[in-house]
């Protein structure tokens, strides 16, 4: 084994490499790209590709080396990963930090220890909140902002990226439902301006088998990488405050070809859930905004979920999320806090709150927002999606925890860089588990983060089972 790949396996490193090029892009790793040095020349690579100095793309077998890959990956903080040279002090943020107490009194050691472990692991700060047959617990660790010792407060307000694609597929089918559209409907009909080919249909959009381009970028058949608007790197970074409008999205999309004909395989692209927003306004004749506040917002008292538009600011209170990045071959950390969200319209702009979150995914799985039939849609995942977080069904993924644990229903998220959301249910919406992370300017291991979060989600919905 080289040297560079220490404690993985040839099988862990090929499963590693199978899913990354899967999701570079997708919303969930919008862009997995990474800057570094070698031989006196700067590179900027994404997984799967190599860009060379002269702008030339290339099919390129990545050697994941873990000291020098700081992104956040299956499905973090969206995009960019930054090189580092990892020390002791950096990796991980003080281990002492005591974990907030919970809700009323109750300590819960297992989330309290699976907490800690994202900050020992270089997360600058993490909030959570668990609801089940216990009570409700809430609780943070890690750090506000950076140089300032308070904790991200357990009601604060952050990014919740592709976790936008559930309140966007509940409002959908909920037209569905009304009889305003067709589940099985062509799109074109409704939204004639694209030009859309006729075959694609609403199930379509909201299952990912649409074929469509992703517009902050996509994989070729061959796995060639294929670069969409500024979604990553110091690209995104330089361009963090433009404003797009939810059309110009789609046209960007529509300018590249189709990855496969409407409904006969599946990817992941926030081009179907920005044109399934535009579904909703051309339909209702309203904003999707205000269609979201009538239909979802004002009838759960969800307060602290916003549709900003191109608002940059995030509402009070808050933790700071950090975006690493090399410039000039020097390493530099910007607050990424402000960055206008219009990038992923109706896909992963939505600003939210652990408590919002938990009410609106325990009311939907709890049969409260849709007919029965249709949340049984919801939750048939496509056989061809992909298994990162379980099987996409209709704007959530369905994930098998085992015997012990059962099924958990589930969609994370995130912006192009800072942030990063988590959404849990048990089939019945009775638990439920919600929470944010936040990067700071710490180097991170990006082959750690699926055993932290499956050990997060294991101390929620198993007794505190360890994390396989």
């Amino acid at each position: 084994m080289e040297q560079g790949n220490r404690g993985f396996s040839a099988a862990g490193l090929r499963r590693l490499r199978e899913v990354l090029e899967r999701h570079v892009g997708s919303g969930r790793i919008p862009g997995l790209v990474a800057l570094f040095s070698q031989g006196g020349a700067t590179h900027a690579e994404a997984f799967g590709t190599i860009r060379r100095d002269n702008g030339a793309l290339r099919r390129r077998h990545t050697i994941f080396r873990p000291v020098a890959v700081t992104a956040l990956a299956a499905g973090l903080l969206a995009g960019t990963t930054a090189p580092a040279v990892a020390t002791a002090g950096a990796a991980a943020a003080d281990s002492s930090a005591a974990v907030s107490r919970a809700i009323a009194g109750r300590d819960r050691p297992e989330l309290q220890k699976a907490v800690q472990a994202f900050i020992d692991a270089g997360f600058l700060g993490v909030q959570v909140r668990v609801s089940d047959e216990r009570g409700e617990w809430a609780g943070s660790a890690g750090q506000r902002k950076l140089a300032a010792s308070a904790k991200p407060p357990t009601n604060g307000h952050f990014r919740v990226g592709s976790v936008t694609k559930t309140f966007v597929a509940t409002v959908v089918l909920q037209l569905v439902a009304e009889g305003e559209i067709g589940l099985d409907a062509p799109v074109a009909g409704h939204l004639p301006e694209f030009g859309l080919d006729r075959r694609i249909t609403v199930r379509m959009l909201l299952q990912h088998t649409s074929g469509l381009f992703n517009y902050t970028g996509d994989l070729d058949p061959d796995g060639t990488w294929v670069p969409g608007l500024p979604a990553t790197g110091k690209e995104w970074l330089d361009n963090r405050f433009h404003s797009y409008r939810p059309q110009e999205l789609v046209r960007f999309a529509l300018s590249k070809p189709a990855k496969f004909a409407p409904g006969t395989d599946w990817s992941y692209s926030n081009t179907n859930y920005t044109l399934a927003r535009l579904l909703i306004e051309k339909v209702t004749g309203r904003s999707f905004d205000a269609e979201l506040k009538r239909r979802i917002l004002r009838p759960l008292d969800l307060k602290g979920t916003v549709v900003p538009g191109n608002r940059a600011q995030l509402p009070r209170p808050y933790a700071h999320g950090y975006f690493r990045y090399q410039d000039a071959g020097q390493w530099k950390v910007a607050d990424v806090s402000r960055q206008n969200p219009s990038l992923l319209a109706g896909a992963g702009d939505m600003i939210s709150t652990t408590k919002d979150l938990h009410t609106f995914f325990s009311a939907l799985n709890g049969g409260k927002l849709l007919p029965a039939e249709l949340l049984v849609e919801m939750r048939t995942p496509h056989p061809k999606s992909d298994p990162l977080y379980g099987r996409y069904g209709l704007g959530m993924f369905v994930q098998d925890l085992g015997p012990a644990c059962g099924t958990v229903l589930n969609h994370n998220g995130s912006p192009p860089a800072g942030y990063a959301a988590l959404m849990y249910s048990s089939p019945d919406g009775g638990k439920t588990l919600t929470a944010s992370l936040t990067a700071g300017d710490a180097a991170l291991d990006l082959t750690t983060y699926p055993k932290l979060l499956d050990g997060l989600v294991k101390a929620a919905f198993c007794g505190g089972q360890a994390a396989s």
